[in-house]
């Protein structure tokens, strides 16, 4: 059985830095970036707690390559990815707070 995948993107507060993830369970895994679970992780020592990007894929390892497909291109290239879906940046946590 297989089960899908979710490939997302966080930023910082004031959106300098960014992190692309991958995961099965998207809703989890961003609370446990907001809450910095991990404090020594990339995402807790450079504030990245704003869900920016998101996308589902149906297998987890379709999503593992977008991943790294997204992580090998530039931050102009991250950059057009989240505008297409968020114009503003917002923090996209309470659409998928309860998937």
């Amino acid at each position: 059985m297989s089960y899908g995948g979710w490939v997302y993107i966080m930023a910082s507060t004031n959106d300098s830095t960014l992190y692309v993830g991958s995961t099965s369970c998207l809703a989890a895994r961003i609370s446990q970036h907001k809450e910095k679970v991990f404090p020594t992780s990339f995402t807790a020592r450079y504030n990245c707690i704003k869900l920016v990007y998101y996308r589902f894929f149906k297998t987890i390892r379709q999503a593992i390559r977008e991943e790294n497909r997204i992580k090998g291109g530039n931050r102009k290239q991250k950059e057009m990815l989240i505008r297409k879906m968020n114009p503003g940046w917002r923090d996209l946590y309470e659409e998928i707070k309860f998937l």
